[in-house]
């Protein structure tokens, strides 16, 4: 048996810490047992294709929605909205996520890990979505969980809202730039709306 395969298991919390910058990102951190990863990639290739393997057995099986999730996505396609679901995830995986939990038909686009060359908390992503829904990142907000989310749409040129839940690499996301923090994706919805209603009458006031 060769060495890496005699580490102890990781804690669920420590293991929790790690997500956040994809699937490589992950194995690479699990590796190392540190937030600073592996740098070596054979060790990283050898061992990413199993983590895939389970993940894809697993993905969702212990998963719930939290809270309000649907009555948020309700409220968004009520503003007539455009959605896109942006994650690090891989696409096999975020799709089939998304049809467990009959979530996908709220999705006008879908941008995955490895659609774009560089994933969050780079920009690209985000831009990637703007660009598939036909909109202009200062006209966008991006809703997230987490400083990785918070930094790709501050760099994209989005209005960044946060929830306090979800992963975030152990560091609370009131440490992020962004504009405000929701509790819930319904609370997210709402300052929405507000914001396209002030801006509404900011508009019909200027052409007075």
């Amino acid at each position: 048996m060769r060495a890496e395969q005699c580490r102890p298991p990781l804690s669920r919390e420590t293991a929790a810490a790690y997500v956040g910058q994809g699937a490589r990102s992950f194995v690479a951190r699990c590796l190392a047992d540190s937030l600073e990863g592996s740098r070596d990639e054979a060790l990283i290739d050898r061992w990413l294709p199993r983590f895939l393997h389970h993940y894809a057995l697993e993905n969702g099986r212990y998963a719930t929605l939290y809270p309000h999730v649907l009555e948020g996505l309700q409220a968004l396609r009520a503003q007539r909205l455009k959605l896109a679901c942006v994650t690090n995830k891989p696409r096999s995986l975020t799709v089939a996520l998304l049809e467990r939990f009959k979530l996908a038909a709220y999705f006008d686009a879908v941008v995955a890990g490895g659609d774009t060359e560089r994933k969050k908390p780079d920009p690209q992503p985000v831009m990637l979505a703007c660009e598939r829904l036909n909109v202009l990142p200062r006209h966008a907000a991006m809703v997230g969980d987490s400083i990785n989310d918070a930094q790709a749409g501050r760099a994209a040129g989005c209005a960044v809202l946060l929830v306090p839940y979800g992963y975030n690499e152990g560091r609370p996301v009131e440490a992020a730039q962004a504009d405000a923090i929701v509790t819930t994706l319904a609370r997210a919805a709402q300052w929405i709306a507000d914001r396209n209603a002030s801006s509404t009458i900011a508009t019909n006031h200027h052409h007075q």
